[in-house]
Protein backbone atom coordinates (compact mmCIF):
# COMPACT_ATOMS: atom_id res chain seq x y z
CA UNK A 1 0.00 0.00 0.00
CA UNK A 2 1.17 3.53 -0.81
CA UNK A 3 -0.16 6.50 1.19
CA UNK A 4 -0.42 9.95 -0.33
CA UNK A 5 1.10 12.43 2.12
CA UNK A 6 1.00 15.35 -0.32
CA UNK A 7 -0.61 15.06 -3.77
CA UNK A 8 1.07 17.86 -5.75
CA UNK A 9 -0.92 20.30 -7.94
CA UNK A 10 -2.28 17.60 -10.27
CA UNK A 11 -1.19 14.00 -9.90
CA UNK A 12 -3.40 11.45 -11.62
CA UNK A 13 -3.43 7.75 -12.37
CA UNK A 14 -2.94 7.16 -16.09
CA UNK A 15 -2.46 4.25 -18.45
CA UNK A 16 -2.71 4.19 -22.25
CA UNK A 17 -6.35 5.23 -22.19
CA UNK A 18 -9.80 4.05 -23.25
CA UNK A 19 -9.94 2.71 -26.78
CA UNK A 20 -13.07 2.20 -28.82
CA UNK A 21 -15.58 4.52 -27.14
CA UNK A 22 -15.21 7.75 -29.12
CA UNK A 23 -18.51 7.07 -30.91
CA UNK A 24 -20.15 7.21 -27.49
CA UNK A 25 -18.53 10.53 -26.67
CA UNK A 26 -15.91 9.04 -24.32
CA UNK A 27 -12.38 10.39 -24.92
CA UNK A 28 -9.37 8.13 -24.89
CA UNK A 29 -7.68 10.10 -22.06
CA UNK A 30 -4.60 8.23 -20.80
CA UNK A 31 -1.06 9.54 -20.45
CA UNK A 32 -0.32 12.87 -22.09
CA UNK A 33 3.24 11.70 -22.80
CA UNK A 34 2.78 8.02 -23.59
CA UNK A 35 6.48 7.62 -24.44
CA UNK A 36 7.55 8.50 -20.89
CA UNK A 37 4.81 6.36 -19.33
CA UNK A 38 5.83 3.33 -21.36
CA UNK A 39 9.53 3.75 -20.61
CA UNK A 40 8.87 4.17 -16.89
CA UNK A 41 6.89 0.93 -16.92
CA UNK A 42 9.63 -0.90 -18.80
CA UNK A 43 12.19 0.13 -16.18
CA UNK A 44 10.20 -1.75 -13.52
CA UNK A 45 9.31 -4.71 -15.78
CA UNK A 46 5.64 -3.75 -16.13
CA UNK A 47 3.59 -3.99 -19.32
CA UNK A 48 3.68 -0.71 -21.25
CA UNK A 49 0.11 0.18 -20.30
CA UNK A 50 0.28 -0.53 -16.57
CA UNK A 51 -1.37 2.21 -14.47
CA UNK A 52 1.18 4.75 -13.19
CA UNK A 53 1.16 8.30 -11.82
CA UNK A 54 1.22 11.30 -14.13
CA UNK A 55 2.82 14.25 -12.32
CA UNK A 56 2.08 17.78 -13.54
CA UNK A 57 4.32 20.74 -12.64
CA UNK A 58 5.30 19.39 -9.21
CA UNK A 59 5.21 15.99 -7.65
CA UNK A 60 3.68 14.23 -4.68
CA UNK A 61 5.05 12.93 -1.42
CA UNK A 62 4.32 9.23 -1.02
CA UNK A 63 4.82 6.90 1.95
CA UNK A 64 5.49 3.29 0.92
CA UNK A 65 4.16 0.44 3.02
CA UNK A 66 5.78 -2.27 0.88
CA UNK A 67 9.12 -3.15 -0.67
CA UNK A 68 8.97 -2.44 -4.39
CA UNK A 69 10.75 -0.86 -7.36
CA UNK A 70 9.93 2.51 -8.88
CA UNK A 71 11.03 4.62 -11.85
CA UNK A 72 10.57 8.31 -12.71
CA UNK A 73 10.67 9.27 -16.39
CA UNK A 74 9.68 12.38 -18.35
CA UNK A 75 10.30 16.04 -17.65
CA UNK A 76 13.33 16.51 -15.39
CA UNK A 77 12.50 16.37 -11.69
CA UNK A 78 14.50 16.21 -8.50
CA UNK A 79 13.43 13.38 -6.22
CA UNK A 80 14.45 12.22 -2.77
CA UNK A 81 13.85 9.14 -0.65
CA UNK A 82 13.88 9.93 3.08
CA UNK A 83 15.60 13.21 2.22
CA UNK A 84 18.42 11.66 0.15
CA UNK A 85 18.50 12.59 -3.55
CA UNK A 86 17.85 9.74 -5.97
CA UNK A 87 18.34 9.59 -9.76
CA UNK A 88 15.59 9.50 -12.35
CA UNK A 89 15.26 7.48 -15.57
CA UNK A 90 16.42 4.28 -13.86
CA UNK A 91 15.09 1.55 -11.60
CA UNK A 92 15.11 2.40 -7.90
CA UNK A 93 14.51 0.00 -5.04
CA UNK A 94 12.35 1.38 -2.25
CA UNK A 95 11.63 -0.25 1.10
CA UNK A 96 8.57 -0.36 3.31
CA UNK A 97 8.61 2.63 5.62
CA UNK A 98 10.44 4.92 3.20
CA UNK A 99 9.00 8.16 1.81
CA UNK A 100 9.47 9.45 -1.72
CA UNK A 101 9.24 13.16 -2.39
CA UNK A 102 9.10 14.43 -5.97
CA UNK A 103 9.95 18.08 -6.58
CA UNK A 104 9.16 20.47 -9.40
CA UNK A 105 9.21 19.42 -13.04
CA UNK A 106 11.85 21.83 -14.34
CA UNK A 107 12.40 20.72 -17.94
CA UNK A 108 9.15 19.71 -19.53
CA UNK A 109 5.81 19.81 -17.76
CA UNK A 110 5.04 16.22 -16.77
CA UNK A 111 6.78 13.20 -15.29
CA UNK A 112 5.64 9.61 -14.77
CA UNK A 113 6.12 7.44 -11.71
CA UNK A 114 5.80 3.70 -12.35
CA UNK A 115 5.67 1.15 -9.54
CA UNK A 116 6.66 -2.48 -9.97
CA UNK A 117 3.49 -4.50 -10.45
CA UNK A 118 1.47 -1.44 -11.47
CA UNK A 119 -1.03 0.51 -9.40
CA UNK A 120 -4.12 -1.47 -8.41
CA UNK A 121 -7.07 0.82 -9.09
CA UNK A 122 -10.56 0.25 -10.41
CA UNK A 123 -11.01 0.46 -14.16
CA UNK A 124 -13.82 2.18 -16.08
CA UNK A 125 -14.47 1.02 -19.65
CA UNK A 126 -11.29 -1.00 -19.59
CA UNK A 127 -8.95 1.75 -18.39
CA UNK A 128 -7.65 3.09 -15.08
CA UNK A 129 -6.96 6.54 -16.53
CA UNK A 130 -8.30 9.68 -14.87
CA UNK A 131 -10.25 11.75 -17.38
CA UNK A 132 -10.28 15.21 -15.85
CA UNK A 133 -12.75 16.52 -18.44
CA UNK A 134 -15.41 13.81 -18.28
CA UNK A 135 -14.81 12.89 -14.63
CA UNK A 136 -14.30 9.23 -15.50
CA UNK A 137 -11.85 7.00 -13.67
CA UNK A 138 -10.06 7.52 -10.37
CA UNK A 139 -10.01 11.16 -9.22
CA UNK A 140 -6.77 13.15 -8.92
CA UNK A 141 -4.73 12.22 -5.87
CA UNK A 142 -5.64 13.76 -2.52
CA UNK A 143 -3.80 13.77 0.78
CA UNK A 144 -4.65 10.63 2.73
CA UNK A 145 -5.43 8.50 -0.32
CA UNK A 146 -4.18 4.91 -0.37
CA UNK A 147 -2.93 3.27 -3.56
CA UNK A 148 -2.72 -0.48 -3.92
CA UNK A 149 0.04 -2.18 -5.88
CA UNK A 150 -0.84 -4.89 -8.40
CA UNK A 151 0.98 -7.97 -9.64
CA UNK A 152 1.34 -7.36 -13.37
CA UNK A 153 4.81 -8.84 -13.65
CA UNK A 154 6.16 -12.20 -12.52
CA UNK A 155 9.37 -10.68 -11.22
CA UNK A 156 8.39 -8.39 -8.35
CA UNK A 157 12.01 -7.37 -7.80
CA UNK A 158 12.94 -6.42 -11.38
CA UNK A 159 16.60 -6.14 -12.38
CA UNK A 160 18.11 -2.69 -12.06
CA UNK A 161 17.88 -0.86 -15.37
CA UNK A 162 18.38 2.59 -16.82
CA UNK A 163 17.50 4.38 -20.04
CA UNK A 164 19.98 4.56 -22.88
CA UNK A 165 18.48 7.95 -23.74
CA UNK A 166 18.29 10.75 -21.20
CA UNK A 167 15.07 12.45 -22.32
CA UNK A 168 15.71 16.15 -22.86
CA UNK A 169 12.77 18.51 -23.24
CA UNK A 170 13.32 22.05 -24.50
CA UNK A 171 11.04 25.05 -23.82
CA UNK A 172 10.97 25.66 -27.59
CA UNK A 173 10.09 22.88 -30.01
CA UNK A 174 9.66 22.21 -33.70
CA UNK A 175 6.57 20.06 -34.10
CA UNK A 176 5.87 18.08 -37.26
CA UNK A 177 2.34 18.24 -38.65
CA UNK A 178 0.36 16.72 -41.49
CA UNK A 179 -1.98 19.20 -43.18
CA UNK A 180 -5.69 18.44 -43.33
CA UNK A 181 -8.36 17.33 -43.26
CA UNK A 182 -9.77 20.89 -43.42
CA UNK A 183 -6.73 22.88 -44.52
CA UNK A 184 -8.84 24.17 -47.42
CA UNK A 185 -10.76 26.21 -44.83
CA UNK A 186 -7.66 28.34 -44.21
CA UNK A 187 -6.40 30.91 -46.70
CA UNK A 188 -3.02 30.34 -48.34
CA UNK A 189 -1.68 33.23 -46.24
CA UNK A 190 -3.11 31.63 -43.10
CA UNK A 191 -1.42 28.29 -43.82
CA UNK A 192 1.83 30.05 -44.60
CA UNK A 193 1.73 31.73 -41.18
CA UNK A 194 0.94 28.43 -39.48
CA UNK A 195 3.98 26.78 -41.04
CA UNK A 196 6.47 29.63 -40.91
CA UNK A 197 5.96 31.59 -37.69
CA UNK A 198 6.30 30.82 -33.99
CA UNK A 199 3.44 30.37 -31.55
CA UNK A 200 3.60 30.68 -27.78
CA UNK A 201 1.95 28.17 -25.47
CA UNK A 202 -0.48 30.13 -23.29
CA UNK A 203 -1.46 29.49 -19.68
CA UNK A 204 -4.64 27.92 -21.10
CA UNK A 205 -3.05 24.51 -21.52
CA UNK A 206 -4.20 21.40 -19.73
CA UNK A 207 -5.02 17.77 -20.43
CA UNK A 208 -7.78 18.85 -22.82
CA UNK A 209 -5.68 21.01 -25.10
CA UNK A 210 -3.09 23.73 -25.53
CA UNK A 211 -4.22 27.18 -26.69
CA UNK A 212 -1.53 29.00 -28.64
CA UNK A 213 -0.88 32.71 -29.14
CA UNK A 214 0.71 34.09 -32.26
CA UNK A 215 -0.13 35.26 -35.76
CA UNK A 216 -3.79 35.04 -36.72
CA UNK A 217 -4.62 32.12 -38.99
CA UNK A 218 -6.96 33.60 -41.58
CA UNK A 219 -9.84 31.42 -42.66
CA UNK A 220 -11.73 31.48 -45.95
CA UNK A 221 -14.72 33.80 -45.65
CA UNK A 222 -18.25 33.12 -46.81
CA UNK A 223 -18.23 29.32 -46.62
CA UNK A 224 -20.89 27.29 -44.87
CA UNK A 225 -20.02 26.36 -41.27
CA UNK A 226 -18.85 22.84 -40.61
CA UNK A 227 -20.99 20.32 -38.82
CA UNK A 228 -19.61 18.51 -35.80
CA UNK A 229 -16.77 16.18 -36.83
CA UNK A 230 -14.73 13.50 -35.10
CA UNK A 231 -11.56 14.72 -33.35
CA UNK A 232 -8.23 13.08 -32.53
CA UNK A 233 -5.38 13.95 -30.18
CA UNK A 234 -3.03 16.33 -31.97
CA UNK A 235 -5.75 17.95 -34.07
CA UNK A 236 -5.03 21.66 -34.61
CA UNK A 237 -8.32 23.54 -34.58
CA UNK A 238 -8.74 27.16 -35.56
CA UNK A 239 -11.56 28.89 -33.59
CA UNK A 240 -13.10 32.16 -34.86
CA UNK A 241 -10.36 34.28 -33.24
CA UNK A 242 -7.75 32.67 -35.49
CA UNK A 243 -5.48 31.43 -32.66
CA UNK A 244 -4.85 27.68 -33.00
CA UNK A 245 -5.65 25.11 -30.34
CA UNK A 246 -3.96 21.70 -30.18
CA UNK A 247 -6.27 19.01 -28.83
CA UNK A 248 -4.70 16.64 -26.30
CA UNK A 249 -5.57 13.51 -24.32
CA UNK A 250 -8.89 14.61 -22.80
CA UNK A 251 -10.21 16.32 -25.92
CA UNK A 252 -13.89 16.10 -26.78
CA UNK A 253 -14.55 13.40 -29.34
CA UNK A 254 -16.38 15.79 -31.69
CA UNK A 255 -16.07 19.45 -32.58
CA UNK A 256 -17.12 22.04 -35.13
CA UNK A 257 -13.96 24.15 -35.59
CA UNK A 258 -11.91 23.40 -38.69
CA UNK A 259 -8.91 21.10 -38.18
CA UNK A 260 -6.27 22.48 -40.53
CA UNK A 261 -3.49 20.08 -39.49
CA UNK A 262 -2.71 17.20 -37.12
CA UNK A 263 0.44 16.78 -35.04
CA UNK A 264 2.49 13.74 -36.05
CA UNK A 265 2.10 10.98 -33.49
CA UNK A 266 5.83 10.93 -32.76
CA UNK A 267 5.69 14.58 -31.65
CA UNK A 268 2.66 14.43 -29.34
CA UNK A 269 5.00 14.04 -26.36
CA UNK A 270 6.70 17.34 -27.27
CA UNK A 271 3.36 19.16 -27.14
CA UNK A 272 2.40 17.42 -23.88
CA UNK A 273 5.70 18.55 -22.33
CA UNK A 274 5.50 22.15 -23.59
CA UNK A 275 5.28 24.65 -20.74
CA UNK A 276 3.33 27.94 -20.80
CA UNK A 277 5.41 30.66 -22.54
CA UNK A 278 7.33 28.00 -24.47
CA UNK A 279 7.43 28.34 -28.25
CA UNK A 280 6.16 25.94 -30.90
CA UNK A 281 6.99 26.09 -34.59
CA UNK A 282 5.19 23.78 -36.99
CA UNK A 283 6.82 21.93 -39.89
CA UNK A 284 4.78 20.20 -42.57
CA UNK A 285 5.50 16.57 -43.39
CA UNK A 286 3.59 13.95 -45.38
CA UNK A 287 1.62 11.02 -44.03
CA UNK A 288 4.33 8.52 -44.96
CA UNK A 289 7.01 10.54 -43.17
CA UNK A 290 4.78 10.81 -40.10
CA UNK A 291 4.33 7.03 -40.07
CA UNK A 292 8.06 6.44 -40.46
CA UNK A 293 8.77 8.85 -37.60
CA UNK A 294 6.40 6.87 -35.37
CA UNK A 295 8.01 3.57 -36.36
CA UNK A 296 11.47 5.02 -35.73
CA UNK A 297 10.34 6.15 -32.29
CA UNK A 298 9.14 2.61 -31.54
CA UNK A 299 12.50 1.18 -32.61
CA UNK A 300 14.32 3.63 -30.34
CA UNK A 301 12.09 2.66 -27.43
CA UNK A 302 12.81 -1.02 -28.03
CA UNK A 303 16.52 -0.25 -27.56
CA UNK A 304 16.11 2.30 -24.79
CA UNK A 305 16.35 0.16 -21.63
CA UNK A 306 19.84 -0.96 -20.62
CA UNK A 307 21.37 -2.72 -17.63
CA UNK A 308 22.14 -0.38 -14.75
CA UNK A 309 25.52 1.32 -15.11
CA UNK A 310 25.53 1.50 -18.91
CA UNK A 311 26.40 4.86 -20.45
CA UNK A 312 23.66 7.30 -21.34
CA UNK A 313 23.23 9.93 -24.07
CA UNK A 314 20.89 12.90 -24.26
CA UNK A 315 18.26 13.01 -26.98
CA UNK A 316 15.09 14.85 -27.80
CA UNK A 317 12.36 12.17 -27.47
CA UNK A 318 10.95 12.87 -30.94
CA UNK A 319 14.33 12.52 -32.70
Amino acid sequence: MITVVRPGPLTTVQDLGRVGYAHLGVPRAGAMDAVSLRLANRLVANPDGAPALEITMSGPELAFGIDTAIALVGGHVEAAVDGAAVPTAETLEIRAGQTLRVGQVRAGLRAYLAVGGGLAVDTVLGSASCDTLAGIGPPPLRAGDHLGVGHLCRDHTPPLRRLRVDLSYSPDNEVRVVLGPRDDRATSAGLKRLLSEEFAVTASCDRTGARLAGPTIEMVAGVAPLGSEAMVAGAIQVPPGGQPVILLANHATHGGYAVVAVVAGADLALVAQSRPAGKIKFREIGKEEALEALLAQERQMDEAVLPHGASRTRRNPSA
